[in-house]
């Protein structure tokens, strides 16, 4: 984690501390659970609660632990020991390393979940506000970034709301894929532990019991997981890009904020850069490189082996922390964007009315001109306009074979720009509701 791209509630998600506690929890739980099945004393469960509830774990002494044992839950288990007492002989009854490896991950993954839908529902709020604010603030669609038709800019803000929203209920599917906790023994089968142990652990963490679990929880889970996040940073670009295109000189629809003192460049004072989005659009590739080790990670010989841990133990802070402060940012961005309605429309109008050609080509059709015929005439006027060498519409009325179909009149009506912009409402009721 770069302290840079860290913010503290999902930091705190993975600092040490917070994992020993989980761990204690998933302990002390399962001793409970023990305990009522007469399997230890319950004396010595009350105890393991009472010596360690509120107990602040020393990570240096468990490190200390770890250099010998070069095992990094019986480290824990140790110092935990150090701290309860003789009655510590009764915790970990019959489990194994992955029970409290493995729910701990997944508690903390759907801890990280919470966040991050928190992060997406600040994106929702921005977009939904700003494109009503330009539902139909007109500006110029690109195709292959060359001028289309128009559209409006409250339209590409739903576009992207659109897109967030189903990202949200990814993640929402994602962060109830994970949410499950083994404590079934070595090899998963319970031989060592009561199934209800398990059951009773899942409970108080906010998990589900895994059906079964081959002493490691199965990893699809978790590719599923990272999978989501991967492509809810590819969203998170799409937008980034955009902003980056529109700030562009020579077409500066719409740009970052830029605030009072700050510099856009240590050699030139002019420079107001997309530094931002561009900042997004590094996060997300690489909460994006991490998609592939976690679908390798699927691949596990028999019951268990832990080529996944490594990798885990960077990917899953390093994944939710940096998606985290991308979707705040992104949050931050959309809510400050500043919007150049005019230069949208000296955009739109760029092309001397070749936005059009479409409804000209359409009216000749309907006129009784065939498709090929009327693409034909529609193209040969446009191209000089394309070079800058005339007016669409003042080439079209001089053209006598575009006249054999159409009047000035009827050429005319199709330049109307609030013609493209006509379902606007029934875009905006179909994205956000009757809102």
């Amino acid at each position: 984690m770069i302290p840079r791209y860290t913010r503290p509630e999902m930091a705190s998600v993975w600092e040490p501390q917070t994992r020993f506690k989980i761990w204690f929890e998933i302990e002390a739980h399962a001793a409970d659970a023990l305990a009522e099945l007469g399997t230890i004393p319950k004396d010595a469960a009350k105890t393991v609660w009472a010596k360690a509830r509120n107990a602040t774990f020393d990570v240096a002494r468990i490190d200390e632990i770890e250099r010998e044992t070069k095992h990094d839950v019986i480290a824990f288990l140790t110092h935990l020991a150090e701290i309860v007492g003789p009655e510590a002989r009764f915790v970990h009854q019959g489990m194994t390393s992955s029970d409290v490896l493995d729910t701990c991950l997944n508690v903390q993954l759907t801890r990280a979940a919470d966040l991050l839908l928190a992060d997406l529902d600040k994106v929702l709020a921005a977009l939904k506000k700003r494109a009503f604010e330009h539902k139909m603030t007109p500006t110029i669609g690109r195709s292959h970034g060359i001028h289309a038709e128009p559209v409006t800019f409250g339209l590409k803000l739903a576009y992207a709301y659109a897109e967030f929203s189903r990202a949200r209920e990814r993640l929402i599917a994602a962060r109830k894929e994970v949410a499950t906790c083994a404590i079934s023994g070595a090899v998963g089968t319970f031989a060592q532990i009561d199934p209800r142990v398990e059951q009773h652990v899942a409970k108080a963490m906010g998990l589900v019991p895994e059906p079964i679990s081959t002493q490691v929880i199965p990893r699809d889970r978790h590719a599923m997981y990272f999978s989501t996040l991967g492509v809810i940073a590819a969203s998170v670009e799409r937008f980034a890009v955009e902003v980056r295109h529109m700030q562009r000189t020579e077409v500066l629809e719409a740009e970052e904020f830029f605030s009072e003192g700050q510099k856009g460049s240590s050699a030139m004072p002019h420079k107001r850069n997309p530094v931002l989005s561009e900042n997004l659009t590094g996060l997300s590739r690489m909460v994006r490189a991490y998609v592939t080790p976690a679908l390798e990670n699927v691949v596990l010989w028999h019951e268990r082996d832990i080529s996944h841990s490594s990798a885990e133990r960077m990917m899953a802070p390093d994944a939710t922390v940096t998606l985290d402060f991308a979707l705040v940012r992104l949050a931050g961005l959309i809510d400050k964007l500043l919007v150049y309605p005019a230069n949208m429309q000296k955009n739109l109008d760029r092309l001397g009315g070749l936005v059009h050609s479409q409804r000209v080509l359409l009216a000749l059709t309907q006129k009784g001109a065939s498709r090929e015929d009327a693409y034909k005439l529609v193209q040969r006027n446009a191209m000089p306009v394309w070079r800058g060498e005339g007016d669409f519409l003042q080439l079209l009325k001089k053209d006598a074979d575009v006249k054999k179909y159409l009047t000035d009149a009827e050429i005319e009506e199709q330049f109307d720009l609030g013609y493209h912009f006509k379902h606007v409402d029934t875009i905006f009721k179909r994205v956000f509701g009757e809102s």
